[in-house]
């Protein structure tokens, strides 16, 4: 995948967007994060949902950017649900917005590791870092894919055929 365009597809996530989730794909080879997009109202863009996928990833890694001090302020479960944490007036990270203001989406230099699966696997690997208002994620993976998500798209739900687990 060419670098710059890699790197404007990530300038588009990192202006002023909402991650609202991210995880692997339930196939567990690829990796996915969906972005609340908006515009300026004047531009008569509708907002959207984006899914950003990540494809054959081979690493993600996934920490917090929340101050310790934050943390320990924001522990009770009453901070879980965006209401309930305004009505009473809660001190601490309210995580019931349910989303994370994105900060900034950096394609990184190219790393050892990225240059060994590119020679191991024969495609070109990219470590890209995503920051927020509360995590920052790390990941090396070959192409990125976006795409306006469908309505009614859920990254996972139970399949009753399966109750007993894999097989």
């Amino acid at each position: 995948m060419d670098t710059a365009v890699l790197q404007r597809l990530l300038d588009d996530l990192a202006a002023d967007r909402a991650v609202v989730h991210h995880g692997y794909t339930t196939y567990m080879r690829d990796y996915e994060m969906f972005v609340y997009m908006t515009a300026d109202p004047r531009t008569g863009v509708p907002p959207a949902y984006v899914r950003y996928l990540f494809r054959h990833c081979v690493r993600a890694h996934c920490e917090t950017t929340v101050a310790p001090d934050t943390w320990r302020v924001s522990l009770d479960d009453r901070l879980l649900d965006h209401e309930t944490a305004n009505d009473l007036d809660l001190d601490g990270y309210v995580w019931g917005v349910n989303c994370h203001a994105a900060w900034e989406a950096e394609l990184l230099p190219e790393s050892e590791e990225a240059r060994r699966w590119a020679r191991d696997l024969g495609v070109d690997f990219h470590e890209v870092r995503v920051e927020s208002n509360a995590q920052s994620l790390t990941l090396l993976f070959s192409e990125l894919e976006v795409s306006e998500v469908p309505v009614g798209y859920a990254p996972f739900v139970t399949d009753q055929r399966r109750a007993r687990g894999p097989q």
